[in-house]
């Protein structure tokens, strides 16, 4: 559903959806998912669109380590 409302532009219905999406991605798969990886920076996407852009660099970042770059 995150996806689909990020893709209409309703990021306040999509914001909630990865944060939720993120926080059972770190609980049932870990902290070092690619997974994880990539909800990280589709939330960070729709926390830019909403001016938001402190929280998604820090989503970002934590991105960009899961996978090593």
């Amino acid at each position: 559903m995150a996806l689909f409302y990020k893709k209409q532009g309703k990021y306040a219905e999509a914001e909630p959806l990865y944060k939720r999406a993120v926080e059972i991605d770190e609980k049932a798969i870990g902290p070092r998912s690619s997974n994880l990886a990539k909800d990280l920076d589709d939330y960070a996407a729709v926390l830019r669109k909403t001016g938001q852009a402190a929280a998604a660099d820090n989503l970002e970042t934590r991105a960009r380590e899961i996978r090593g770059r």
